[in-house]
């Protein structure tokens, strides 16, 4: 685990504590050196996910950034007293990566997502990116893995995106690292958003710290997962009077 940052522990997970600019800046250094590299982008759903499965609890430990992605986080880290200077998301942090990609031609391979939903951010990439090189591509819909690890490794990418969703981008990245030196950064869902598929709360909404609520009127169907929010704050909430006491 690389220590360029000052970290902020919340439920067990270090945090680095720093700016979206600062971040950028060392990842755009570690991927021109062609250092190994693992990125975890984190909100309140993976912290508490992790609190009950310690495999990827140790997994997150793994992990060289991670990330306070979410208003949660941010919260979370203030209750706690060790506040945080800002969110860094794995949206904004892909789309700031894609640019810095693009002007200085690095490769990328994508791994992730519906097969149509992949042909539509390969296009898209094409157009908006085209200093970039996809040197490959594979749907999240594989049963064999070891294909997939041989097929990145023979493409010798730059910077790796995996959008298979948490636990399991994680779980991969932490798996077949140390194959192949590259920035490996799990996305979630931002292909379905590069794609349009699915669509990203307007900046008033970000600006607020309500993109969670109109995801959650977008996709009514989220709401389960939504719930986890105000537990986790509880959670963090009793733990921060504990330290107090």
């Amino acid at each position: 685990m690389v220590t360029t940052f000052e970290t902020v522990s919340i439920l067990d997970v270090p945090f680095i504590k720093t700016t979206n600019l600062a971040f950028v800046h060392q990842l755009e250094t570690d991927v021109a050196a062609h250092h190994n590299r693992f990125v975890v982008t984190a909100n309140p759903e993976i912290l508490m996910y992790a609190r009950t499965h310690p495999d990827y609890q140790a997994v997150l430990h793994q992990a060289d950034y991670v990330t306070p992605d979410g208003i949660g986080v941010i919260q979370g880290a203030k209750l706690l007293g060790t506040p945080l200077p800002e969110r860094i998301t794995g949206y904004d942090t892909l789309l700031t990566l894609l640019t810095w990609g693009h002007q200085t031609h690095r490769r990328i391979f994508l791994l992730g997502a519906k097969p149509a939903v992949l042909a539509q951010v390969q296009a898209k990439l094409r157009h908006d990116y085209p200093g970039i090189e996809i040197v490959g591509a594979q749907d999240g819909y594989f049963q064999d893995e070891a294909p997939v690890v041989a097929q990145i490794i023979a493409a010798k990418p730059d910077m790796i995106f995996v959008a298979t969703g948490f636990p399991k981008q994680e779980f991969f990245i932490a798996k077949y690292r140390q194959r192949y030196d590259a920035l490996w950064m799990g996305v979630g869902g931002s292909f379905d958003v590069l794609a349009g598929a699915v669509k990203r709360a307007p900046q008033f909404w970000q600006r607020h710290h309500v993109e969670w609520l109109y995801r959650l009127i977008q996709e009514p169907t989220r709401l389960k997962r939504m719930l986890v929010l105000p537990r986790y704050l509880r959670l963090v909430k009793r733990i921060a009077k504990q330290q107090r006491a």
